[in-house]
């Protein structure tokens, strides 16, 4: 998903490389990793996120995943 970020290309693929390890470590399937990762981020919307604007957030997410599948 590209974007600008305040965090550094090191940090963000260090980071991501780790969420993929772990996954390909347990020989997760396509279907358990989406459930997984879908989760995952439900879980930070609904702890990190203020109701108000989980929404908002969540289609803004899915907005920007439907493009970055898209080209």
């Amino acid at each position: 998903m590209p974007q600008q970020s305040r965090y550094s290309d090191t940090e963000f693929e260090a980071l991501m490389n780790k969420v993929i390890f772990t996954l390909e470590e347990n020989n997760a399937n396509r279907d358990l990793q989406l459930m997984v990762l879908g989760n995952v981020v439900t879980h930070i919307l609904n702890t990190q996120v203020d109701a108000n604007n989980r929404k908002a957030i969540a289609e803004q997410f899915a907005s920007v995943l439907v493009k970055s599948i898209n080209g």
